[in-house]
């Protein structure tokens, strides 16, 4: 119990003695030495806004790319976008969730230093160390043998161990640690450093040597080496250096006030990082040193721990949070550089390799990173211009530059609003003559003729530092003023105009323009470009134009460009071309250029796309909407960076050493959540997948939680995915980490996801996630199954209904046949047998009369063959009553007026009735047997008016409407006797019966009436249903 409350002790003590580990990482890309702190692309989360519970204490990255996090309150882990709590297998527990330092191994074990022990995580396994159980593990380390070496702080005693294979061997038990180790440090040559209090223990190789470094009662916790080699070890003085058993000063370059260092990181490209106790992170690179606090940004000044990552970042842990800082593609020079103003109006590339910023505070020059200032307000002129606009100040005649120009003698020219001069010996020579104002441009023609294109003054030409002339706009045919400028490699000048258009100046008049018209981009010319085959680019508004051989042809939108205004267009030395863009800074290989060109050679109005790379604001650029007005606004220095006034100092890139990521991005699946219940994905502990998970039925929302381990731009990682067994190509998902899915069917899927990094590099193989989701009862194979054979059964009794339906309908029509057709046949009998049985027997009888009474047979001859004439027509009405088909059409009309002409033909002798047929309405197709039920219905009225009304005129009526069909017989004869039509016929006779069953047969309603000397009217109505195929 004393010895844990002894422990107890030392926590309070070494309440500020914070963890801090330098990660090993193969080679990438480092941050550009050449810059400050404040150059490099910050980024801050901090604990107050939530980003984790207490103090970042240890930071490390394990092989699967996660950042692992150590804290007061337990282990996160974080892959740039969402920091998570880890929690260890159910049965399993960490010594303490209060994380002291971390360490991943090369074998990609994570060692985990609590207040109360050593655990390691490996493979899903979670293992802790009896040798070091309730210590305070303050420091970890591998040596290049493999060996994990843990310091336990305590009082009175610390302990050191080493542990390999999975045993342990401790030393301290002598006391001869003191409290115990507070930092390890292996060097180059393979010595093993250990920081106590008040000195440093060189444990190997060799037996252990004590060297005392008195005042450290904290323990010297920050190791590192000089550019020689030597030893740096951080001291509450600042960091002191280490050579044959002493210890000496180790004086940073430059100013810096005196600071408690705690940790020390080399990062890859030799930079020296310094966290402090009290002055936040100090940077040494490259002859300058340079600070970086809690006003600069940093979380806090108290820092933590120190840790470059696999991609070359640097993570900084304070009391507050955590930092990073990765490099950017694009730099920038600001008044913490030294300019004396942030706003730059011009730029200069001198050939001495210098630069020149004409800024709003004067001119500035930049020499191999030391910036000098010309024209500096003097004291009582700071404080005449002490509230007053940067305007202001120009209007009052104090030198603010504004176009900076160098001839070819490598004289600097310098604008001003009060004048033109020269800088000669650092002071600045005014030229009388030439009137002051805006100047946008300055150039030098092959003559040696100075132009200064002044806004206000027009075209002024100077030859050896004497005005030679005025050009108003007005003479060279424009009413604006040229916006930009330069000189023709052969001889002569472009002029570039704010209203658009260019024209070619030589021997002080135009020969040549070009305008919107030509095909040159609209709007304000920003800017020339002679490439190295002395074609001209021309920067506008409305794109990037190019004039060859008297042709102009531009490059926009259309073609591929981000946006159209384009500010200014730079070659490179490798013969690209970067154009700074409203959208931001693009580059475009030559090879593609190239492309575009012989597309644009053979059609003018190519569409062709060029591919190119952009920078924006996550590379380090400020975009702007418009370009800036005075002279030039990018410049070329002799080492290939190009430099470009973005409003805020002047911005960098060099092309030949753009940062590149090489690295492709670990891809992990985190989670699925379906129905909003989450599952964990079946990974092992290196990230491989293990398993098959398996959902349950009936899953409507699914969602694939996914991320990818490139922490350099997390906004610039993109995703694709696909769910094989429901997509054959990729999606696209943008920057977006979750994939979504509705009612997904059951069935076994696989869920690939891959990803590319800040530089476009791809994770080709990525990673996969196999799950099944499992069908309900009436998904399952057995219940389809089941469900096919009951469908098909029933399809089955269906069939043998419809079958029997259809073999009663038959017989049923079947039976009206025959019965119609024993009708006809009694009718036969009746009449026409009984006929000619009738006359057959009068034969007989006249041969009889023939030889005794002539006069009697005779008569009884006449009877006989009008008895003969009526049979004939009796069987002939018996015949047409016979047909199967009244009709071969579906054309009543016709068919009833083919009737009435053979009718009429019969009589004879005869005044024949008028006949008509009328139609109404649009023919339609009759079902076959409503077809010739009705024409049946139709013949006998229309057969009994014929013959037995004596009619003058008869009429039938054919109305097809949507409800019914109607059909109507209408004769003007001599009429029925109502009485027997309300008997249903004549006694012996079927015309009017065998009518109404016809009418009943298909479902339709038969109605007469007839008067005496009145005519008849026979009226048929079906209905549609029953009438209409």
């Amino acid at each position: 119990m004393e010895k844990a409350r002894g422990r107890g002790r030392s926590i309070v003590v070494l309440g500020l003695v914070l963890p801090g580990i330098l990660g090993l990482c193969p080679r990438v890309f480092a941050l550009n030495p050449a810059v400050e702190v404040s150059q490099y692309a910050h980024t801050s989360w901090k604990i107050r806004d939530g980003f984790s519970k207490g103090a970042i204490n240890a930071i490390a990255q394990a092989p699967d790319g996660y950042l692992w996090l150590g804290t007061e309150f337990g282990l996160f882990r974080f892959d740039g976008v969402k920091n998570v709590l880890w929690q260890p297998p159910p049965d399993e527990r960490l010594p303490s969730n209060y994380i002291v330092r971390l360490l991943a191994a090369r074998d990609g074990t994570l060692w985990i230093g609590t207040s109360k022990g050593l655990a390691s995580w490996k493979g899903g396994k979670l293992t802790q160390y009896p040798a070091l159980a309730e210590w305070f593990v303050l420091s970890l380390l591998e040596d290049r043998e493999g060996s994990v070496w843990a310091s336990g702080v305590a009082a009175p005693n610390g302990k050191l161990c080493a542990i390999q294979n999975g045993s342990a061997r401790c030393f301290g038990d002598d006391g001869s640690l003191g409290h115990g180790v507070f930092g390890l440090y292996e060097d180059s040559k393979g010595n093993l450093w250990a920081g106590v209090t008040n000195g440093l223990w060189r444990w190997k190789p060799g037996p252990p040597r004590f060297y005392p470094v008195p005042g450290q009662e904290d323990g010297i916790q920050g190791f590192g080496e000089g550019d020689d080699g030597a030893l740096l070890i951080g001291t509450v003085k600042g960091i002191r250096r280490f050579v044959d058993g002493k210890i000496e000063a180790y004086p940073l370059p430059g100013t810096v006030p005196q600071f408690d260092a705690r940790k020390i990181l080399r990062d890859r490209d030799g930079g020296l990082w310094i966290g402090t106790l009290d002055r936040g992170l100090v940077h040494v690179h490259k002859g300058g040193t340079d600070v970086f606090s809690l006003s600069d940004g940093l979380t806090a000044e108290i820092v933590y721990s120190l840790f470059e990552d696999r991609e070359g970042s640097i993570w900084v842990s304070t009391i507050n949070g955590l930092d990073r800082f990765r490099d950017f593609a694009v730099a920038t020079l600001s008044v913490k550089q030294g300019l004396t103003h942030g706003l730059v109006g011009s730029v200069l590339a001198a050939k001495d390799g210098s630069v020149w910023l004409g800024t709003y505070g004067g001119l500035n020059r930049w020499d191999n990173g030391q910036i000098t200032t010309y024209g500096k307000l003097s004291a009582q002129a700071q404080r005449s211009a002490k509230g007053m606009t940067d305007h202001d100040k120009r209007r009052a005649g104090q030198f603010v530059p504004e176009a900076i120009f160098q001839g070819d003698s490598g004289r600097i020219w310098v604008s001003t609003l009060s004048g033109f001069g020269y800088l000669e010996n650092g002071r600045y020579i005014p030229i009388s003559g030439v009137p002051g104002g805006v100047v946008h441009s300055i150039a030098q023609d092959t003559s040696e003729n100075l132009w200064i294109a002044s806004q206000d003054h027009g075209l002024l030409q100077l030859r050896t530092g004497t005005p030679v002339q005025q050009i108003p706009w007005a003479k060279l045919g424009h009413k604006d003023s040229a916006s930009t400028s330069a000189a023709d490699p052969q001889q002569g000048l472009w002029l570039g105009f704010v209203l658009g258009g260019i024209a070619y100046l030589k021997g002080g008049q135009v020969r040549e323009s070009y305008g919107a018209g030509d095909g040159l981009g609209e709007g304000r010319v920003t800017g020339f470009q002679f490439d190295h085959d002395r074609t001209l680019w021309i920067a506008t508004e409305g794109g990037l134009s190019r004039l060859k051989n008297g042709r102009v042809s531009t490059l926009n939108s259309k073609n591929g460009l981000p946006c159209d205004p384009v500010h200014w267009v730079m070659e490179d030395d490798a013969h690209s071309l970067w154009l700074y863009t409203a959208c931001g800074l693009v580059r475009i290989d030559r090879s593609e250029l190239q492309a575009w060109m012989a597309a644009v050679d053979q059609d003018k109005d190519t569409k062709q796309k060029v591919r190119l790379t952009v920078f924006e604001s996550s590379d380090g650029l400020r975009s702007l909407s418009s370009a800036g007005h005075f002279g030039a606004q990018v410049a070329k220095t002799s080492d290939g960076r190009i430099w470009f006034l973005p409003w805020d100092g002047v911005s960098i890139v060099d092309p030949q050493h753009l940062p590149f990521n090489k690295i492709p991005p670990p891809v992990h699946i985190e989670q699925i959540t379906a129905d909003h219940k989450t599952y964990d994905a079946p990974f092992d502990g290196n990230g491989a997948a293990k398993g098959h998970l398996r959902l349950p039925p009936l899953v409507r929302d699914l969602e694939i939680d996914y991320t990818a381990l490139s922490l350099v731009a997390q906004e610039k990682v993109l995703f694709r995915y696909k769910l094989e067994g429901r997509e054959s190509d990729w999606q696209d998902a943008g920057n977006r980490r979750q994939a979504y899915y509705g009612n997904v069917p059951p069935g076994n899927y696989r869920f690939r996801v891959s990803a590319c990094n800040n530089s476009g590099v791809w994770n080709e193989a990525g990673t996969f996630l196999d799950f099944a989701i499992a069908p309900a009862y009436y998904q399952t194979t057995w219940f389809r199954l089941s469900c096919v054979a009951a469908f098909l059964a029933l399809l089955g009794a269906l069939y043998q209904l419809r079958m029997r339906q259809v073999a009663r309908q038959f017989n049923m029509r079947l039976e009206e046949r025959v019965s119609e057709r024993t009708r006809i046949a009694r009718e036969l009998h009746d009449t026409l047998l009984q006929s000619f049985q009738g006359v057959l027997m009068k034969f007989y009888a006249v041969t009889h009369l023939i030889p005794n009474r002539p006069a009697e047979a005779q008569k009884t001859l006449e009877n006989v063959i009008e008895q003969a004439r009526r049979a004939i027509t009796e069987g002939r009405d018996a015949v047409l009553g016979l047909r199967s088909s009244a009709v071969g059409t579906n054309d009543l009309a016709l068919a009833i007026s083919a009737l009435a002409e053979e009718l009429a033909a019969d009589q004879t002798g005869q005044n024949g009735p008028e006949f008509r047929v009328q139609v109404e309405g649009t023919p339609r197709d009759l079902a076959p047997l409503v077809r010739d039920e009705v024409h049946r219905i139709a013949c006998e009225a229309v057969r009994n008016a014929f013959r037995h009304a004596q009619a003058g005129r008869i009429e039938v009526e054919i109305r097809y409407d949507q409800r019914q069909l109607r059909l109507l017989v209408r004769d003007n004869g001599k009429g029925i006797d109502p009485k027997v039509i309300s008997g249903g016929g004549r006694a012996g006779h079927y015309g009017l019966p065998g009518m109404h069953e016809r009418a009943k047969l298909v479902g339709g309603k038969l109605a007469l009436w007839s008067e005496l000397d009145s005519g008849t009217e026979a009226e048929l109505t079906i209905p549609a249903s029953v009438a209409y195929v």
